[in-house]
């Protein structure tokens, strides 16, 4: 934990002084509800070992976790997932994966400070999970894209569908992805860094 939070103080889009460490360091968010899929994003994507504070679900949680439609997940995130990715030379992301419960909001807003962007996993199966993650981004300004992670026996749906089912800014990116997959992963962190740059020129202009 505490070599993730020393990680994050050179996040803020600082130039690394590190020998050999990127020029730039930009630190992302990874949200969504319970069982997304941020964990194996994170972990599917980073080219170090992930840290992951993750807990056995228990029996005296089981009145607080709504686990239906994801039955068989067994663990769940307390505090972050950490990984790190140099998406092109020079440039390195920093990746924050946040708890999905409502019980454990309380770090989110230490983790959303001097952040670029926001992935938000979304699962068709529990689409309403995603509302307070959007939210939480749109009310502090801070750009994200939607990633509906496709599982496997689920019903694909166009991606227009799920815009108007999360009632989303024509402007918020969403895309289709295998949250397992690291090619999609590095996708939509491209699509996330770009969609961030846009927000930026159109404020300055």
């Amino acid at each position: 934990m505490d070599s993730a939070h020393s990680d994050a103080a050179s996040v803020h889009g600082q130039r690394s002084g590190i020998r050999g460490g990127p020029a730039v360091a930009l630190k992302i968010l990874v949200a969504g509800g319970f069982g997304a899929g941020k964990t194996t994003l994170v972990g599917a994507v980073s080219e170090i070992r992930p840290l992951r504070t993750e807990e056995r679900l228990s029996e005296l949680g089981r009145p607080l976790d709504d686990t239906a439609g994801v039955e068989t997940k067994r663990t769940t995130t307390v505090a972050m997932d950490f990984g790190r990715i140099d998406l092109r030379p020079g440039l390195a992301l920093y990746l924050f994966g946040t708890p999905g419960q409502d019980r454990f909001w309380f770090v989110w807003d230490e983790l959303a400070l001097g952040a670029l962007g926001a992935l938000v996993l979304a699962d068709t199966r529990r689409l309403a999970d995603c509302f307070p993650s959007v939210d939480f981004f749109e009310q502090r300004g801070i750009p994200f894209v939607v990633a509906v992670n496709c599982f496997e026996g689920t019903e694909v749906f166009a991606v227009e569908d799920v815009r108007g089912a999360l009632d989303l800014d024509p402007g918020v990116p969403v895309v289709l992805c295998d949250a397992r997959s690291r090619e999609d992963g590095k996708g939509l962190l491209v699509r996330l860094v770009e969609h961030a740059a846009e927000r930026r020129a159109a404020r300055r202009g």
